[in-house]
């Protein structure tokens, strides 16, 4: 059987894949079965932040495959209790908890949440339990996820929705006044809304979420799955803010490809996960603690997070210089670093599938924002490259 026949035949069809079987990565680059070769901008969903098949990351993971896989969390393992302090130390005073993706850290996330809540009530339940989030956000798709997600196409077939969330609009910090009050347990919004179509939260708008949260008792929590690891130029997003999160969660590209998630929660609140409140199987078990370990020894050691907002300056003006020539088909550059959009001012679909064509492999977000996603370790010339495609579809 072809792929094409395999996955019409055996694999449920709440996807719907570009027509194209990628079967090889090399850096910025991957493959298809005929053997044509695209830029990857879009990075796995910006998960692969070393590009493919680094070699560094691909010997830390043979070596670990041959040592120890799995063990559960019954037990201690080094790697993991190494991989938390390197955490901490670029988030700050705190403890880690690692679970496989990001839903599931969000999940967590929305724990810590009614836990705060619980006690913040005086050990009373269903008392301050509600959670803020921003509309537009996307914080993943268990039905916690979903809850925390005001998006019809998200929700859609699956209401009612778990109980508790509110709704205010990203950079009007009015509207979440309005909304925030004593039953409140938790602000959690993305600092780049990557699902969203890239819009940015202000420095201004987060440090009076942070004025909010303090003044109610409540957690500011930060969303870093998709804009964290350092694609914005800061290790976490929201560290241009300057502000002060109480926890917030990664996945993604915590570990280079290999499924993991975690959360950090500051010193304060770290005591309110206890033996029995939480758990998984897998979470932060040697094999992914070893990628993880691999994509920091490569982001200090090649210096890719300190070295990223000059790089992506002369992406993003090539980029701006690019767009200005089609101002009836482009509305706007967003976005943050390596994590940037082009808003169209119609629908992306089309737009999406003529850049494959050309070569540049992109992602949707929403409607009419196309989201390009490089790698960490992309080069100047593939950043280039991607520039000039974008113009030449734009011509067409």
């Amino acid at each position: 059987m072809k792929t094409t026949e395999l996955y019409e035949t055996y694999l449920l069809s709440n996807y719907a894949p570009a027509p194209l079987t990628l079967v090889r990565g090399e850096g910025s680059r991957v493959w298809d079965d005929a053997g044509r070769s695209y830029l990857d901008f879009c990075s796995g969903i910006a998960v692969d932040i070393l590009g493919h098949t680094h070699p560094h990351w691909v010997k830390s993971v043979q070596q670990q495959v041959s040592t120890l896989v799995h063990a559960s969390n019954l037990f201690r393992n080094e790697l993991q209790g190494k991989l938390a302090q390197r955490l901490v130390e670029k988030a700050g005073p705190g403890k880690m908890l690692f679970c496989n993706s990001g839903t599931e850290a969000n999940e967590a996330l929305l724990k810590l949440a009614r836990l705060h809540g619980r006690r913040k009530s005086g050990g009373q339940e269903g008392v301050a339990y509600q959670v803020i989030v921003a509309a537009k956000a996307f914080h993943g798709r268990t039905f916690g996820g979903m809850a925390a997600t005001p998006q019809d196409k998200i929700q859609n077939g699956f209401r009612p929705m778990l109980d508790g969330f509110a709704v205010g609009t990203l950079n009007d910090l009015a509207s979440f006044e309005k909304l925030i009050s004593d039953q409140t347990a938790a602000v959690l919004v993305e600092a780049v809304q990557g699902e969203g179509g890239l819009a940015v939260a202000s420095p201004d708008f987060l440090r009076g979420l942070r004025a909010l949260c303090d003044k109610h008792n409540a957690l500011l929590m930060f969303d870093e799955i998709q804009c964290g690891m350092g694609r914005t130029g800061k290790y976490f997003a929201f560290q241009h803010a300057g502000v002060r999160a109480d926890a917030f969660s990664l996945a993604k590209g915590l570990a280079g490809g290999f499924p993991m998630g975690a959360i950090w929660v500051g010193a304060p609140h770290a005591d309110l996960f206890t033996p029995g409140s939480h758990g998984t199987t897998f979470g932060g078990n040697p094999l992914a603690c070893s990628a993880a370990h691999a994509v920091l020894d490569v982001l200090e050691s090649e210096k890719l997070v300190e070295n990223l907002s000059a790089r992506a300056a002369t992406w993003r003006a090539a980029l701006q210089e690019t767009i200005a020539a089609f101002p009836q088909k482009v509305k706007e550059l967003r976005g943050l670093g390596f994590l940037t959009g082009i808003a169209l001012t119609g629908p992306v679909a089309d737009t999406v599938a003529a850049l494959r064509e050309e070569g540049l492999l992109t992602v949707p977000a929403g409607d009419n924002v196309i989201r390009l996603l490089p790698p960490l370790t992309v080069s100047d010339a593939d950043l280039a490259e991607s520039a000039a495609i974008l113009g030449r579809v734009l011509a067409k």
